[in-house]
C-alpha cells in the first residue's frame, strides 16, 4: 500500500458528524461526481479508485440523507487495470446537491457556498475530503517533498488554496492537462496538512522518517565540512613547509626575527595542525598568546621572503 493509501484508508476512518460530515461529503462528492438524467429523474453517479473512499462515502451519503444507492465495481481498460468504485445515488439528488452547497437554480457550482465551510471545523473536514478525493503525497523516504490535490477548475483551487491559508498552509496551483494541481512542497506544512486532517498515524511515520532523514543529511554536511577544512589545512600546511625549505636552502632561518623562528619550528615540529592549534602550543610554550590571524600574518610574511627568494633565482 502506498503512502498516499495510506493517509487516506486512516482519514475514512475518523467519525464525521452533523456539518463537518457534510463538509467532508460536499468534497467529495463535487470532485469525484457526474449527473445524468434518465426518466427515474436526476442520479448522481460517483467513481473513485480507493475502496476505503468508496465506503466512507456510501456510509456518508447513508447516515446523512438515507437515500437509494447502488455500488458497483469494474476494472479500467488500461494496462494497469485498476479497479473502480462506483454510487449511484438514485433518489433526491438534487436536494442532496443542495444541502452540500454546491448546486443551485444556476446549476452546478465550481465551489461550494461558504457556510459549508463556516467554520474551522468545517474547513478541516472539507480538506480532508478533497484528499480523499483526488489527493496525493510522496512518500517520505522520497527527497522530495510533495502533497497534491487535483480539481477540474481554477476557481475551486482558488478555493482550496484559501482554506488552507486559513491554517497558515500555504500552497500554490499549477495546471496540468486539463487539470488544476493545488500542491504543497513544505515538509512542514505537510505535516501540518497531515495534522489538520487527523491522520495521526501517517503523520507519526512521516515526521520520523523526515527527522531522521534530515539529521542524518546534516551529520553528512557537517562531515563534509570537517573534510573539506582538513584538506584546506593540509593544503596550507604543504605550502607553508615549502616555503620554509625554501628559505633554510637560501640559509635565511637564522636572520629571521624570533617570532618568526617559533612559527616555522611550530610548524616543521607539527606538520598537520591547523593554525588554531598552533596557536594554543605556542600559547602554552612561551607563554604568549597569539591569535590563529597572528598565526597567520607570520606564515604570510614567510611566504613573501620565500617568493623574494624564489624570484631572485
Amino acid at each position: 500500500m502506498s503512502f498516499a493509501s495510506e493517509v487516506k484508508q486512516e482519514t475514512a476512518q475518523k467519525v464525521m458528524t452533523g456539518n463537518d460530515a457534510r463538509a467532508e461529503l460536499s468534497a467529495l462528492v463535487q470532485m469525484c461526481s457526474s449527473l445524468s438524467l434518465s426518466s427515474r429523474g436526476m442520479t448522481i453517479l460517483i467513481s473513485v479508485e480507493n475502496a476505503a473512499v468508496a465506503r466512507r462515502i456510501f456510509s456518508l451519503v447513508r447516515e446523512r440523507y438515507n437515500a437509494d444507492i447502488e455500488m458497483f465495481v469494474k476494472r479500467k481498460m488500461n494496462l494497469k487495470k485498476n479497479r473502480v468504485y462506483g454510487l449511484r445515488i438514485l433518489s433526491s439528488a438534487a436536494d442532496i446537491l443542495r444541502d452540500l452547497g454546491i448546486y443551485s437554480s444556476r446549476g452546478l457550482l465550481d465551489r461550494p457556498l461558504a457556510r459549508i465551510v463556516q467554520t474551522d471545523n468545517n474547513a478541516r473536514a472539507y480538506l480532508a475530503g478533497a484528499f480523499l478525493a483526488s489527493g496525493s503525497i510522496n512518500p517520505p523516504e522520497k527527497t522530495q517533498y510533495h502533497l497534491e490535490i487535483v480539481t477540474t477548475s481554477d476557481e475551486h483551487a482558488q478555493f482550496l488554496i484559501r482554506l488552507m491559508e486559513r491554517f497558515d498552509i500555504n500552497a500554490r496551483s499549477i495546471p496540468r492537462r486539463n487539470k488544476i494541481i493545488v500542491y504543497v512542497k513544505a515538509a512542514e506544512k505537510i505535516g501540518d496538512f497531515l495534522r489538520l486532517i487527523e491522520a495521526d498515524q501517517a503523520l507519526m511515520k512521516f515526521e520520523n522518517i523526515r527527522i531522521s532523514r534530515d539529521f542524518s543529511n546534516s551529520i553528512t554536511r557537517l562531515n563534509n565540512m570537517d573534510v573539506a577544512n582538513e584538506m584546506k589545512t593540509q593544503a596550507a600546511a604543504s605550502r607553508q613547509l615549502e616555503d620554509i625549505r625554501i628559505l633554510e636552502e637560501a640559509d635565511r632561518i637564522s636572520k629571521l626575527d624570533e617570532k618568526l623562528q617559533d612559527v616555522i619550528a611550530l610548524r616543521k615540529e607539527f606538520p598537520d595542525s591547523s593554525l588554531n592549534e598552533l596557536a594554543a602550543i605556542y600559547e602554552r610554550r612561551t607563554g604568549t598568546a597569539v591569535s590563529k590571524s597572528g598565526m597567520k600574518h607570520r606564515f604570510v610574511r614567510i611566504h613573501e621572503l620565500a617568493e623574494k627568494i624564489s624570484g631572485g633565482h
